[in-house]
């Protein structure tokens, strides 16, 4: 028994292997783990990439196809097998209830949380009718709320594959997260959209880093890099997604603030229902927000 920690602290100290999706972003994220945790502990760290079920199948909403899970399961099968010491997640794309054997142990800063609008100076100055591409149903309801004459279409990929559709004129704008388009280099693309008008999806603009929940050794080392604010906010906004037995069809917005408010808006799919609340507890704001809700959003999230 000795033996084997002793074999597993020396890996723990030497060698990282890091988990991660393979898109350009993700990479990026993967590599901004892999500088702090070598800067933090003077270790190897080897990025291991995980092709995905949502990275494969581009053409139809996730909804159809299984959900969150499709960007976390085979990370997951990855990481209880051994194949990985930890891996590296979006945080807005992890489904909110997690393997017991998994522990989410870390959280970066959280980056800008809005939405960015490309194609249009903003969404009033979209022409009548025009076409926007995206396939997140809160960013669909958001915008069908605000202007029921646009015609939403389904846009999936990741933000080269999307802007790349734009350009061919598959739509006349989209929306991505600002986070992600600042960690590609691409910080000035499109203009953001500010709370009051859109907001975000919970957890939006976080990467959060997962290890084996066994491994005490290991989620302590991993626990330096942790950002307790951003940890905070993101774990109360998954709270509010778990106590509305939220899944990935259900159109959801909500942000936790410094002041420990959390701000949340739920919707139908065509955003011409919609409820809104703040509160400092998730259960009891879930609670209201469906209490009030109007049946037909009530239907897409009460369990």
């Amino acid at each position: 028994m000795f033996f084997r920690a002793a074999r597993r602290c020396h890996h723990l100290m030497n060698r990282i292997r890091l988990g991660t999706r393979g898109s350009p972003l993700a990479l990026v994220q993967a590599n901004i783990v892999r500088d702090a945790l070598i800067a933090a502990h003077a270790v190897d760290v080897e990025i291991v990439v995980i092709r995905t079920t949502g990275d494969v199948v581009q053409d139809r909403p996730l909804a159809e196809i299984g959900g969150k899970a499709l960007w976390t399961k085979e990370l997951d099968r990855a990481l209880l097998g051994g194949a990985i010491d930890c891996a590296v997640h979006s945080m807005k794309d992890v489904e909110t209830i997690r393997p017991t054997a998994i522990a989410i142990v870390a959280m970066l800063p959280r980056a800008d949380v809005r939405d960015r609008l490309i194609g249009a100076a903003s969404i009033a100055d979209l022409p009548q009718g025009a076409t926007v591409g995206t396939s997140s149903p809160r960013r669909r309801a958001q915008l069908l709320r605000l202007r029921p004459d646009l015609h939403v279409v389904s846009f999936r990929g990741n933000v080269d594959t999307r802007l790349a559709r734009l350009a061919a004129g598959e739509a006349d704008a989209t929306l991505l997260a600002a986070a992600g388009l600042a960690r590609l280099g691409r910080p000035d693309v499109g203009t953001a959209i500010e709370l009051d008008i859109m907001l975000p999806a919970p957890a939006q603009g976080a990467v959060g880093i997962e290890a084996r929940s066994d491994d005490a050794g290991f989620r302590a080392m991993l626990g330096v890099l942790d950002h307790a604010p951003t940890h905070a906010a993101v774990l109360t906004e998954r709270a509010l997604l778990a106590a509305l037995h939220a899944g990935c069809h259900s159109p959801v917005a909500a942000l936790a603030g410094d002041d420990g408010l959390i701000r949340a808006e739920l919707f139908t799919e065509d955003g011409r229902d919609h409820v809104a609340g703040t509160g400092d507890d998730p259960a009891e704001l879930a609670r209201d927000l469906l209490a009030r809700a109007p049946h037909t959003v009530r239907e897409l999230f009460a369990a």
